[in-house]
């Protein structure tokens, strides 16, 4: 018996090769572009009513988790200015500027 319909779809909707790759995402911390693995980060916790998910890497979210707790980082907000301001946070950016996007370290745990 023959098939009515294809099972993959039609063949017209193979990707054209001249189309311009789109552009890297950014990073929402560091803003280098992001590599092959791309973290959606809460920057106001979920626990704590957030919604909106920005792109990060995965060492950079580490380093937001490890540094502020949930309720600094409610109080921080959408505002990645104000978490710039604390000097582990910016010490890190200033580092990991020249790294690789795909480069990952081990992260310190919590200092509390």
């Amino acid at each position: 018996m023959a098939r009515k319909h294809l099972r993959h779809g039609p063949v017209d909707d193979v990707p054209d090769d001249d189309a311009p790759p789109a552009a890297p995402v950014v990073c929402w911390l560091c803003g280098r572009p992001t590599g092959k693995t791309i973290v959606w980060h809460h920057p106001v916790p979920k626990s704590r009513g957030g919604r909106d998910v920005v792109p990060m890497h995965p060492i950079c979210q580490q380093t937001l988790t490890a540094t502020f707790t949930n309720s600094e980082l409610q109080r921080a907000g959408m505002d990645v200015e104000a978490l710039l301001i604390h000097p582990a946070v910016r010490k890190f950016v200033d580092w990991v500027a020249k790294k690789d996007p795909d480069f990952t370290a081990t992260i310190t745990k919590k200092q509390r």
